[in-house]
């Protein structure tokens, strides 16, 4: 087994999306290499619904997938192919754009005015680009859930983890989606697949993430729940950590134990030409692309 190494943690920047909503991102318009097969990842999270209520209004994407998971509130949906429905606390909906297709997100918060969600963009092989637009809705009810005997809890979104298997399926970058809480003090290793491409990112707690690149007699140590161990500098809110190639990683949550997103995934390593919602191989694509959006053809009809 190999410990994957830490390449870095980023906190993620605040800024603004859709029309007017205030949202932190971690990554995305910038090297799409790093994450492959991953572009983008936003974190919309607020108390106060000035901020988030204006929503996502009706928007183009092609060539992606766009997932998009809430915890607190609701984000109710609707597209050009006459599909509608609301995501409600614990659900998932994973979008493959394709083709293309029209859709907005508006988000509503819960009782206390509370939104919170996260949207994850995955990018699409050339060969499945221009494939028909598909949504899988997920309701929090059927994520599968695994329960170590120290208090971990794995809910399993998309792949194979613990036994379980995700409701989500047909996914080009063959990911593996995990939302993980680790109690207070307790060290755990996670596998992961060498051939993926790996980050985690920390949404509630604080963790210490082992870092393979680092020799033991260099690590910072720290005091979690009474124990000295020699993993590096904590790792709190809104904050990703992206790995390099392993196996494994390993994780000790700080004093009020950790939640974190562990998200991997296959490489899909072609070129990207990337503008806005819209990722297509070339240039040309992309033209052609911005071209059918202006003169109406954009959306391909149903077979």
């Amino acid at each position: 087994m190999s410990l994957r190494p830490i390449l870095e943690t980023r906190a993620a920047q605040p800024t603004m999306e859709g029309a007017g909503v205030h949202l932190h991102r971690a990554f995305g318009f910038q090297d799409p290499s790093e994450l492959d097969p991953f572009l983008l990842f936003d974190d919309f999270r607020n108390d106060h619904p000035e901020l988030y209520q204006q929503g996502f209004p009706w928007h183009p994407h092609r060539g992606i997938e766009t997932i998009t998971y809430v915890l607190e509130g609701s984000v109710e949906h609707g597209d050009s192919l006459g599909n509608t429905g609301t995501l409600g606390a614990g659900d998932v909906q994973w979008m493959t754009a394709g083709s293309g297709i029209l859709h907005q997100e508006m988000p509503s918060g819960n009782q206390k005015g509370q939104m919170h969600g996260f949207q994850l963009w995955g990018n699409l092989p050339g060969s499945q680009k221009m494939c028909a637009p598909r949504y899988q809705d997920v309701q929090g009810k059927d994520i599968p859930e695994v329960i170590d005997d120290d208090g971990t809890r794995v809910k399993v979104i998309v792949g194979e983890f613990w036994g379980k298997r995700g409701p989500v399926d047909g996914i080009a970058a063959d990911p593996q989606y995990l939302d993980v809480y680790v109690p207070a003090g307790v060290k755990k290793t996670f596998k992961i697949d060498t051939y993926r491409r790996a980050f985690a990112y920390v949404f509630d707690g604080q963790a210490a993430f082992a870092d393979a690149s680092r020799p033991t007699g260099v690590l910072l140590e720290k005091e979690v729940a009474g124990q000295e161990v020699n993993i590096r500098d904590m790792s709190g809110d809104r904050t990703l950590v992206r790995f390099g190639t392993g196996d494994e990683i390993t994780v000790q949550a700080g004093p009020e134990g950790v939640r974190f997103l562990l998200i991997s995934g296959a490489p899909i390593e072609e070129p990207v030409a990337w503008h806005g919602p819209i990722v297509m191989n070339t240039q040309a694509e992309l033209q052609k692309a911005f071209a059918e959006l202006r003169n109406g053809t954009f959306i391909r009809p149903a077979h």
